[in-house]
């Protein structure tokens, strides 16, 4: 049984990955989290007491970083500001987040020896062409477009670093866009989802025709899991589920399956810097670990998801009239 430290365990993909450890391995599981906006201690609320802690702190907090390492096995470091909006509007906790906050954690490990995992996104590729028919693979070169995707890239390239440098046993892996239950309402699916149970219309930035490479949160989770005990140190994997969709397309699957006409959203303005395509390559995945997703059909992942967020509105509900009025400010 190992003792594993997850940062950012209480955010979005953090305590998937925590119920995932719990329904699939004896582990025991520490949650280092800042508790901002995005992060809800209601997503942990059913994780087993005897095997599970929980810790609010800031990952920039070198003494408290310090005492967790020296009291677990290994470290799956998921804390990040994420969402590329605020990013436009307010790079600071990014900067701070992501790369001091990462900083912080590889100096422990570098102390500790403690095994180390790195979440990072496809984004700091940035993006392909529409008819462009790559996919990004683990060679592909650093491309990044937001204060976002900039700071998760500089993150990655710390932990390369503090490998060669330092010896530190560390891993990356690269995620294609995650969907499934408790996620903020901020982001892309949930907010959909939510403003058709309110009765409003979506949303969708430009025409609506960007791609992203959407996988189930909890094939996510097993991938993260597989890196963890089978990868080999050093090693970048990507991690996706050949989910490529157009944002249109994912709104008029919604629609469809709340009941709604497929065509009953809006267009609003293009967001600055907003990348047209992102696409993954799993197979070094696939190949030298024998992974495999298990939710290989978007559409039914997509009406769980949705049941998820009809069923639990006492989870969402209070994030909702804020987000909204954020989004409001902006037109969008």
């Amino acid at each position: 049984m190992r003792r594993l430290l997850v940062t950012g365990g209480a955010g979005f993909i953090g305590s998937d990955f925590v119920h995932y450890l719990m329904s699939h391995t004896d582990d025991s599981v520490t949650v280092l989290d800042k508790l901002t906006y995005a992060g809800n201690r209601a997503s942990l609320e059913s994780v087993p007491a005897d095997r599970f802690r929980f810790v609010e702190g800031d990952i920039c907090d070198a003494v408290l970083v310090n005492e967790l390492f020296d009291e677990h096995d290994a470290v799956v470091h998921f804390a990040a500001e994420s969402h590329n909006d605020n990013s436009l509007s307010g790079p600071v906790p990014f900067v701070h987040t992501n790369l001091v906050g990462t900083f912080t954690l590889l100096e422990a490990a570098r102390r500790t020896g403690v095994r180390y995992h790195h979440i990072s996104t496809d984004e700091v590729y940035g993006d392909l062409e529409f008819d462009d028919p790559e996919r990004f693979t683990e060679s592909t070169p650093y491309n990044p477009s937001s204060p976002y995707s900039s700071t998760k890239a500089g993150s990655d390239l710390l932990v390369r670093a503090w490998v060669r440098s330092f010896g530190v046993a560390a891993t990356i892996s690269n995620c294609s866009n995650n969907y499934g239950p408790r996620q903020h309402v901020e982001k892309f699916i949930p907010r959909q989802i939510t403003n058709v149970i309110d009765g409003v219309r979506p949303r969708l930035y430009g025409d609506g025709l960007n791609v992203r490479d959407w996988i189930h949160a909890d094939d996510h989770s097993s991938a993260v899991l597989t890196i963890l005990d089978r990868g080999r140190i050093g090693d970048t994997y990507l991690i996706g589920a050949d989910g490529e969709k157009t944002n249109r397309q994912v709104v008029e699957i919604i629609l469809a399956q709340m009941g709604q006409s497929s065509d009953a959203y809006d267009l609003v303005t293009d967001r600055p810097g907003h990348d047209k395509r992102y696409a993954i390559d799993w197979t070094k995945l696939r190949t030298e670990l024998g992974w495999e997703p298990s939710f290989r059909d978007f559409e039914s992942g997509i009406a769980a998801t949705i049941r998820w967020y009809q069923e639990n509105e006492g989870w969402w509900r209070p994030q909702k009239a804020a987000t909204e009025a954020k989004y409001e400010l902006s037109g969008q």
